[in-house]
Protein backbone atom coordinates (compact mmCIF):
# COMPACT_ATOMS: atom_id res chain seq x y z
CA UNK A 1 0.00 0.00 0.00
CA UNK A 2 2.87 2.52 0.74
CA UNK A 3 4.44 1.86 -2.90
CA UNK A 4 0.84 2.57 -4.26
CA UNK A 5 0.43 5.77 -2.43
CA UNK A 6 3.81 6.63 -3.58
CA UNK A 7 3.34 5.93 -6.97
CA UNK A 8 -0.08 7.89 -6.88
CA UNK A 9 1.95 10.79 -5.24
CA UNK A 10 4.46 10.63 -7.84
CA UNK A 11 2.39 11.03 -10.78
CA UNK A 12 0.41 13.54 -8.88
CA UNK A 13 3.35 15.67 -8.87
CA UNK A 14 4.16 15.06 -12.62
CA UNK A 15 0.66 16.86 -13.84
CA UNK A 16 1.66 19.92 -11.42
CA UNK A 17 4.66 20.15 -12.77
CA UNK A 18 4.02 19.52 -16.63
CA UNK A 19 0.27 20.66 -16.34
CA UNK A 20 0.03 20.22 -20.56
CA UNK A 21 -0.33 16.52 -19.98
CA UNK A 22 -3.54 17.15 -17.57
CA UNK A 23 -6.38 15.28 -19.76
CA UNK A 24 -9.24 18.23 -19.00
CA UNK A 25 -7.25 21.36 -18.88
CA UNK A 26 -8.67 24.15 -20.85
CA UNK A 27 -6.44 25.47 -23.27
CA UNK A 28 -8.49 28.49 -24.07
CA UNK A 29 -8.32 32.09 -23.55
CA UNK A 30 -10.12 32.42 -20.14
CA UNK A 31 -13.33 33.85 -21.15
CA UNK A 32 -12.61 37.36 -19.53
CA UNK A 33 -9.31 37.49 -21.44
CA UNK A 34 -11.74 37.34 -24.96
CA UNK A 35 -14.22 39.53 -24.32
CA UNK A 36 -11.27 41.91 -23.17
CA UNK A 37 -9.58 41.29 -26.63
CA UNK A 38 -12.83 41.53 -28.94
CA UNK A 39 -13.59 44.76 -27.28
CA UNK A 40 -10.89 46.55 -28.70
CA UNK A 41 -11.15 45.07 -31.85
CA UNK A 42 -13.34 47.02 -34.74
CA UNK A 43 -16.19 45.36 -35.72
CA UNK A 44 -15.04 42.92 -38.56
CA UNK A 45 -17.08 42.69 -41.69
CA UNK A 46 -15.71 41.36 -44.77
CA UNK A 47 -15.35 38.33 -46.98
CA UNK A 48 -14.44 35.29 -47.89
CA UNK A 49 -11.63 35.43 -50.39
CA UNK A 50 -10.09 33.13 -53.51
CA UNK A 51 -9.28 35.65 -55.81
CA UNK A 52 -10.76 35.17 -59.86
CA UNK A 53 -7.80 33.76 -61.39
CA UNK A 54 -7.80 31.11 -58.79
CA UNK A 55 -9.91 27.83 -59.94
CA UNK A 56 -8.94 26.58 -55.60
CA UNK A 57 -6.86 27.41 -53.19
CA UNK A 58 -4.10 26.06 -54.58
CA UNK A 59 -4.30 28.06 -57.49
CA UNK A 60 -3.96 31.00 -55.02
CA UNK A 61 -0.79 30.01 -53.63
CA UNK A 62 0.75 27.98 -56.34
CA UNK A 63 4.37 29.34 -57.30
CA UNK A 64 3.24 28.50 -60.68
CA UNK A 65 -0.17 31.07 -60.65
CA UNK A 66 0.10 32.95 -57.28
CA UNK A 67 -0.33 36.78 -58.76
CA UNK A 68 0.02 39.61 -56.15
CA UNK A 69 -0.99 42.51 -58.70
CA UNK A 70 -4.27 40.86 -59.34
CA UNK A 71 -4.46 40.64 -55.31
CA UNK A 72 -3.63 44.00 -54.86
CA UNK A 73 -6.07 45.03 -57.18
CA UNK A 74 -8.72 43.24 -55.81
CA UNK A 75 -8.10 43.90 -52.12
CA UNK A 76 -7.79 47.95 -53.11
CA UNK A 77 -11.82 47.40 -54.38
CA UNK A 78 -12.55 45.72 -51.26
CA UNK A 79 -10.95 48.53 -49.50
CA UNK A 80 -12.81 51.34 -51.52
CA UNK A 81 -15.74 49.20 -50.46
CA UNK A 82 -14.89 49.44 -46.88
CA UNK A 83 -14.66 45.76 -46.13
CA UNK A 84 -11.76 45.60 -43.28
CA UNK A 85 -11.44 41.80 -42.91
CA UNK A 86 -11.01 38.74 -44.85
CA UNK A 87 -10.86 34.76 -44.26
CA UNK A 88 -8.70 32.50 -46.85
CA UNK A 89 -7.69 28.60 -46.35
CA UNK A 90 -4.22 28.09 -46.99
CA UNK A 91 -2.93 24.97 -49.03
CA UNK A 92 -0.87 22.48 -47.33
CA UNK A 93 0.68 21.01 -50.36
CA UNK A 94 1.87 24.31 -51.68
CA UNK A 95 3.43 24.64 -48.00
CA UNK A 96 5.32 21.21 -48.40
CA UNK A 97 6.53 21.70 -52.10
CA UNK A 98 8.22 24.24 -50.93
CA UNK A 99 8.04 25.73 -47.02
CA UNK A 100 10.59 28.89 -47.68
CA UNK A 101 8.38 29.75 -50.97
CA UNK A 102 5.07 29.32 -49.20
CA UNK A 103 6.21 31.05 -45.73
CA UNK A 104 7.74 34.53 -47.95
CA UNK A 105 4.57 34.14 -49.98
CA UNK A 106 2.03 34.29 -46.93
CA UNK A 107 3.93 37.24 -45.89
CA UNK A 108 3.92 39.04 -49.39
CA UNK A 109 0.04 38.31 -48.94
CA UNK A 110 -0.13 39.91 -45.45
CA UNK A 111 1.90 42.82 -46.66
CA UNK A 112 -1.31 43.52 -49.15
CA UNK A 113 -3.99 42.90 -46.47
CA UNK A 114 -1.87 45.75 -44.49
CA UNK A 115 -1.77 47.76 -47.41
CA UNK A 116 -5.33 47.79 -47.49
CA UNK A 117 -6.02 48.23 -44.22
CA UNK A 118 -7.39 44.39 -44.19
CA UNK A 119 -7.22 42.29 -41.21
CA UNK A 120 -6.36 38.80 -42.70
CA UNK A 121 -7.82 35.41 -40.90
CA UNK A 122 -6.16 32.14 -42.10
CA UNK A 123 -7.79 28.96 -42.25
CA UNK A 124 -5.03 25.98 -42.10
CA UNK A 125 -6.85 22.98 -43.14
CA UNK A 126 -10.15 22.40 -45.28
CA UNK A 127 -12.40 19.60 -45.78
CA UNK A 128 -14.65 20.29 -48.63
CA UNK A 129 -14.61 19.07 -52.10
CA UNK A 130 -17.39 20.15 -54.99
CA UNK A 131 -15.40 18.32 -57.92
CA UNK A 132 -14.12 14.61 -58.73
CA UNK A 133 -10.28 15.27 -56.66
CA UNK A 134 -10.49 14.52 -53.29
CA UNK A 135 -6.48 15.48 -52.86
CA UNK A 136 -4.61 18.53 -53.92
CA UNK A 137 -1.61 18.72 -56.69
CA UNK A 138 0.83 21.25 -56.94
CA UNK A 139 1.14 22.99 -60.24
CA UNK A 140 -1.05 24.41 -62.74
CA UNK A 141 -4.63 23.65 -61.92
CA UNK A 142 -7.54 23.07 -64.31
CA UNK A 143 -9.30 25.20 -66.10
CA UNK A 144 -13.13 25.78 -65.17
CA UNK A 145 -16.17 23.74 -66.34
CA UNK A 146 -18.55 25.81 -67.12
CA UNK A 147 -21.88 25.42 -64.65
CA UNK A 148 -19.90 23.41 -62.32
CA UNK A 149 -20.02 25.11 -59.15
CA UNK A 150 -16.13 25.17 -57.33
CA UNK A 151 -14.83 22.69 -59.90
CA UNK A 152 -11.85 21.10 -59.33
CA UNK A 153 -12.01 22.39 -55.41
CA UNK A 154 -8.68 21.00 -53.20
CA UNK A 155 -9.21 20.68 -49.93
CA UNK A 156 -6.29 20.95 -47.44
CA UNK A 157 -4.35 18.85 -46.99
CA UNK A 158 -6.65 16.27 -49.13
CA UNK A 159 -8.66 13.18 -47.80
CA UNK A 160 -5.95 10.65 -48.12
CA UNK A 161 -3.85 12.56 -45.46
CA UNK A 162 -6.72 13.19 -42.87
CA UNK A 163 -7.47 9.60 -42.42
CA UNK A 164 -4.03 8.20 -42.80
CA UNK A 165 -2.27 9.15 -39.19
CA UNK A 166 1.20 8.19 -39.98
CA UNK A 167 1.45 11.53 -42.37
CA UNK A 168 0.19 13.71 -39.86
CA UNK A 169 3.64 14.62 -38.58
CA UNK A 170 4.08 16.05 -41.78
CA UNK A 171 1.16 18.11 -40.59
CA UNK A 172 2.12 19.33 -37.70
CA UNK A 173 5.07 20.81 -38.61
CA UNK A 174 3.08 23.04 -40.93
CA UNK A 175 1.19 24.54 -38.42
CA UNK A 176 3.71 25.16 -36.02
CA UNK A 177 5.69 26.60 -38.45
CA UNK A 178 3.03 28.83 -40.29
CA UNK A 179 1.95 29.72 -36.64
CA UNK A 180 5.10 29.86 -35.36
CA UNK A 181 5.95 32.16 -38.26
CA UNK A 182 2.96 34.52 -37.54
CA UNK A 183 1.97 34.01 -33.51
CA UNK A 184 2.78 37.58 -33.10
CA UNK A 185 1.89 39.31 -36.59
CA UNK A 186 -1.00 42.19 -36.20
CA UNK A 187 -1.78 42.11 -39.56
CA UNK A 188 -3.66 38.33 -38.43
CA UNK A 189 -6.68 39.12 -36.69
CA UNK A 190 -7.49 35.43 -35.74
CA UNK A 191 -6.45 31.64 -36.76
CA UNK A 192 -9.27 29.57 -37.90
CA UNK A 193 -7.55 26.36 -37.43
CA UNK A 194 -9.97 24.14 -39.84
CA UNK A 195 -12.78 25.15 -42.13
CA UNK A 196 -16.09 22.99 -41.86
CA UNK A 197 -14.24 19.29 -40.40
CA UNK A 198 -15.89 15.82 -41.38
CA UNK A 199 -17.51 17.72 -44.57
CA UNK A 200 -16.63 15.77 -48.32
CA UNK A 201 -17.77 12.79 -47.44
CA UNK A 202 -15.30 12.16 -44.56
CA UNK A 203 -17.62 11.77 -41.78
CA UNK A 204 -16.07 11.20 -38.13
CA UNK A 205 -12.79 10.28 -39.79
CA UNK A 206 -11.67 13.88 -39.84
CA UNK A 207 -11.98 14.13 -35.36
CA UNK A 208 -8.62 12.68 -34.71
CA UNK A 209 -6.82 14.68 -37.32
CA UNK A 210 -8.57 18.02 -35.90
CA UNK A 211 -8.23 17.50 -32.80
CA UNK A 212 -4.08 17.21 -32.68
CA UNK A 213 -4.81 20.35 -35.00
CA UNK A 214 -6.13 22.32 -32.05
CA UNK A 215 -3.48 20.70 -29.61
CA UNK A 216 -0.65 21.69 -32.22
CA UNK A 217 -2.29 25.34 -32.31
CA UNK A 218 -2.45 25.92 -28.74
CA UNK A 219 1.42 24.62 -28.26
CA UNK A 220 2.20 27.77 -30.08
CA UNK A 221 0.36 30.31 -27.65
CA UNK A 222 -0.40 32.51 -30.65
CA UNK A 223 -0.93 36.37 -29.65
CA UNK A 224 -4.18 35.87 -31.41
CA UNK A 225 -7.22 33.82 -30.58
CA UNK A 226 -7.72 30.79 -32.37
CA UNK A 227 -11.28 29.33 -33.50
CA UNK A 228 -12.83 25.60 -35.27
CA UNK A 229 -16.33 27.21 -37.09
CA UNK A 230 -19.53 25.22 -36.24
CA UNK A 231 -21.07 24.62 -39.21
CA UNK A 232 -23.50 21.34 -38.83
CA UNK A 233 -25.76 19.85 -36.11
CA UNK A 234 -23.27 17.62 -35.24
CA UNK A 235 -22.99 17.43 -31.90
CA UNK A 236 -19.60 15.32 -31.50
CA UNK A 237 -18.02 17.76 -34.03
CA UNK A 238 -19.37 20.64 -32.30
CA UNK A 239 -18.27 19.65 -29.06
CA UNK A 240 -14.63 19.46 -30.00
CA UNK A 241 -15.08 22.51 -31.80
CA UNK A 242 -16.34 24.54 -29.18
CA UNK A 243 -13.81 23.83 -26.27
CA UNK A 244 -10.71 24.13 -28.59
CA UNK A 245 -11.93 27.84 -29.75
CA UNK A 246 -10.83 30.91 -27.48
CA UNK A 247 -13.63 32.56 -29.98
CA UNK A 248 -17.11 30.86 -31.20
CA UNK A 249 -17.11 30.84 -35.22
CA UNK A 250 -20.04 29.77 -36.88
CA UNK A 251 -21.43 29.58 -40.56
CA UNK A 252 -24.89 30.69 -41.22
CA UNK A 253 -26.07 30.91 -44.93
CA UNK A 254 -29.85 31.12 -43.66
CA UNK A 255 -32.59 34.06 -43.37
CA UNK A 256 -32.66 36.90 -41.18
CA UNK A 257 -34.61 34.99 -38.47
CA UNK A 258 -32.26 31.79 -39.06
CA UNK A 259 -29.79 33.97 -38.27
CA UNK A 260 -30.90 35.19 -34.89
CA UNK A 261 -32.34 31.95 -33.48
CA UNK A 262 -28.43 30.87 -34.63
CA UNK A 263 -26.96 33.61 -33.19
CA UNK A 264 -28.89 33.02 -29.31
CA UNK A 265 -28.44 29.57 -29.34
CA UNK A 266 -24.50 30.21 -29.72
CA UNK A 267 -24.68 33.14 -26.66
CA UNK A 268 -25.34 29.96 -24.23
CA UNK A 269 -20.91 29.60 -24.98
CA UNK A 270 -20.53 32.85 -22.98
CA UNK A 271 -18.06 34.19 -25.58
CA UNK A 272 -17.85 36.42 -28.64
CA UNK A 273 -19.24 35.62 -31.67
CA UNK A 274 -17.70 35.49 -35.47
CA UNK A 275 -19.87 34.19 -38.15
CA UNK A 276 -16.92 33.10 -40.60
CA UNK A 277 -19.40 32.43 -43.67
CA UNK A 278 -22.72 33.83 -44.55
CA UNK A 279 -24.75 35.11 -47.65
CA UNK A 280 -26.83 32.87 -50.05
CA UNK A 281 -29.13 35.36 -51.84
CA UNK A 282 -31.87 32.43 -53.03
CA UNK A 283 -31.57 31.15 -49.17
CA UNK A 284 -32.89 34.47 -48.08
CA UNK A 285 -29.13 35.41 -46.46
CA UNK A 286 -29.07 38.86 -47.74
CA UNK A 287 -26.87 41.93 -46.88
CA UNK A 288 -30.35 44.13 -46.74
CA UNK A 289 -31.95 41.63 -43.62
CA UNK A 290 -28.73 40.07 -42.24
CA UNK A 291 -26.68 43.08 -42.12
CA UNK A 292 -28.68 45.07 -39.26
CA UNK A 293 -28.53 41.63 -36.95
CA UNK A 294 -24.61 41.26 -37.13
CA UNK A 295 -23.85 44.86 -36.38
CA UNK A 296 -26.53 45.53 -33.60
CA UNK A 297 -25.16 42.16 -32.06
CA UNK A 298 -21.67 43.37 -32.57
CA UNK A 299 -21.38 39.92 -34.52
CA UNK A 300 -18.10 39.87 -36.94
CA UNK A 301 -19.48 38.59 -40.25
CA UNK A 302 -17.47 37.29 -43.43
CA UNK A 303 -19.32 37.12 -46.25
CA UNK A 304 -19.00 34.46 -49.44
CA UNK A 305 -17.29 36.33 -51.61
CA UNK A 306 -15.62 39.14 -53.16
CA UNK A 307 -14.89 38.88 -57.53
CA UNK A 308 -16.38 36.34 -59.44
CA UNK A 309 -14.28 34.36 -61.33
CA UNK A 310 -13.32 30.49 -62.00
CA UNK A 311 -15.03 29.06 -59.05
CA UNK A 312 -18.25 30.27 -60.67
CA UNK A 313 -19.89 30.33 -57.23
CA UNK A 314 -22.63 32.90 -58.58
CA UNK A 315 -24.01 29.26 -59.08
CA UNK A 316 -25.84 27.48 -56.66
CA UNK A 317 -24.17 24.52 -54.22
CA UNK A 318 -24.11 21.26 -56.42
CA UNK A 319 -24.68 23.25 -60.15
CA UNK A 320 -23.70 21.48 -62.85
CA UNK A 321 -23.44 21.95 -66.50
CA UNK A 322 -27.30 22.01 -68.44
CA UNK A 323 -29.12 22.64 -65.08
CA UNK A 324 -30.96 25.77 -65.55
CA UNK A 325 -28.89 28.90 -64.85
CA UNK A 326 -30.94 30.99 -62.40
CA UNK A 327 -30.54 35.42 -62.81
CA UNK A 328 -30.23 35.41 -59.01
CA UNK A 329 -26.39 34.71 -57.76
CA UNK A 330 -25.78 32.83 -55.04
CA UNK A 331 -22.28 34.27 -53.96
CA UNK A 332 -19.87 37.24 -54.78
CA UNK A 333 -20.25 41.23 -54.31
CA UNK A 334 -18.59 41.95 -58.08
CA UNK A 335 -18.51 41.08 -61.74
CA UNK A 336 -15.08 39.97 -63.06
CA UNK A 337 -15.15 43.91 -64.54
CA UNK A 338 -14.83 44.88 -61.11
CA UNK A 339 -18.82 46.27 -61.96
CA UNK A 340 -20.87 45.49 -58.69
CA UNK A 341 -23.64 42.80 -58.73
CA UNK A 342 -26.00 45.28 -56.63
CA UNK A 343 -24.83 48.52 -55.83
CA UNK A 344 -27.64 49.07 -52.82
CA UNK A 345 -25.39 45.84 -50.92
CA UNK A 346 -21.63 47.95 -51.48
CA UNK A 347 -23.47 51.05 -50.07
CA UNK A 348 -25.42 49.28 -46.87
CA UNK A 349 -21.81 47.80 -46.48
CA UNK A 350 -19.84 50.72 -46.51
CA UNK A 351 -22.91 52.53 -44.08
CA UNK A 352 -22.50 50.22 -41.68
CA UNK A 353 -18.60 49.38 -41.16
CA UNK A 354 -18.75 53.50 -41.25
CA UNK A 355 -21.39 53.70 -38.22
CA UNK A 356 -19.30 50.63 -36.76
CA UNK A 357 -16.12 52.88 -36.88
CA UNK A 358 -18.11 56.15 -35.13
CA UNK A 359 -19.51 53.93 -32.64
CA UNK A 360 -16.16 52.39 -31.53
CA UNK A 361 -14.34 56.12 -31.68
CA UNK A 362 -16.70 57.33 -29.48
CA UNK A 363 -16.77 54.16 -26.78
CA UNK A 364 -12.99 54.47 -26.78
CA UNK A 365 -12.66 58.57 -26.27
CA UNK A 366 -15.91 58.47 -23.77
CA UNK A 367 -14.61 56.01 -21.37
Amino acid sequence: MKKLLLSINFFLLIIAANPVSAQHKDERWPEQKIKEWYNKQPWYCGFNYIPAYAINYTAMWDKTTFDPAAIDKELGLAEKSGLNSLRAVLQFAVYEDDPAYFLKTLDTFLAICDKHHIKFMPALFDDCVFGLEFDPKVGKQPEPVKGWYAWAWSPSPGHSMVVDSTTHPRLEKYVKAVMGRFKNDPRIFIWDLYNEPTNGGLGTTTLPLLKKVIRWAHEIHPSQPTTVGIWNKNKQLNDIAITGSDIVSFHNYGSKDDLMRNIAELKIYNRPLINTEWMNRPNKSVIRDNLAVFYNEKVGCLLWGLVNGKTQTDLPWGHRPGDPVSKVWQHDLFHGDFSPYDQQEIDLLSEYISKSKTKTYLQQHLQ
